[in-house]
Formats: C-alpha cells, structure tokens, sequence
C-alpha cells in the first residue's frame, strides 16, 4: 500500500509560481510512479504529469507542459508539482496519485490518492 500526503497550495497571483508537494510513504516493497492531477469545480480530474521512478523519466499534459515541472527527492520521499506562469484557470484541487508505472494520465490507471491541496490562482 501507499499513503500519499500533499500540500503547500494556497493563494498564488497570476504569473507567480507554487510548488506542491507529494509525501509518500510505502507501507509494502512497491516501485511508484507518482502522478499530479488536478479537479476545478464543475470539471472531471485531470492528469496533468507523471514521474517514473525507475528512470526518472516524467510524462506531460500538453495543457502544463513547460509550465508545470515534476521533481522528486528521494531522501524525502518526497515528489513536487513546481507551477510556473500560474493562470486563472489553474485553479483547483491538486492531488498526487500512485501507479506502478506512468502508463498514461487517466484517472482510473492510479491505485492510491492522496486528500487534495487547493490552489487558487486570483488577482
């Protein structure tokens, strides 16, 4: 099993940034992907990203490509969500979720989700 915790969401202003972070805690010898999606009010989740820990490799939606960036920090157990160019519409609930592997972005490949961290991005 996994156990996924996220946080540092909060109030972000148009063009700034926000890092989210992802703790993850591995109850059983599992090898996690770690995926970031988001759910504005009234829309489905989205997938935004995944990070493959055998390689390092990471996946993008393009609607976050070159804004958002993935990152890990082993020692932590620990993955972030750096957002960059943040836009109105980023704003959301922000959950990270865990996978054996990055196959794809749809909701219903991740096992574990963590609680959610909101984002609102106003002037």
């Amino acid at each position: 099993q996994v156990q996924l915790v996220e946080s540092g969401g909060g109030l972000a202003q148009p063009g700034g940034s926000l890092t989210l972070s992802c703790a993850v805690t591995i109850l059983e010898d599992y090898w996690w992907a770690i995926g970031w999606f988001r759910q504005a009010p009234g829309k489905e989740r989205e997938g935004l990203g995944c990070l493959n820990p055998r390689d390092g490799t990471t996946i993008y939606a393009d609607s976050v490509r070159g804004r958002f960036t993935i990152s890990r920090d082993n020692t932590k157990n620990t993955v972030y969500l750096q957002m960059n160019r943040l836009q109105l519409d980023d704003t959301a609930v922000y959950y990270c979720a865990s996978d054996s592997g990055c196959y794809g972005l749809d909701v219903g490949e991740f096992d574990y989700w963590g609680q959610g961290t909101q984002v609102t991005v106003s002037s």
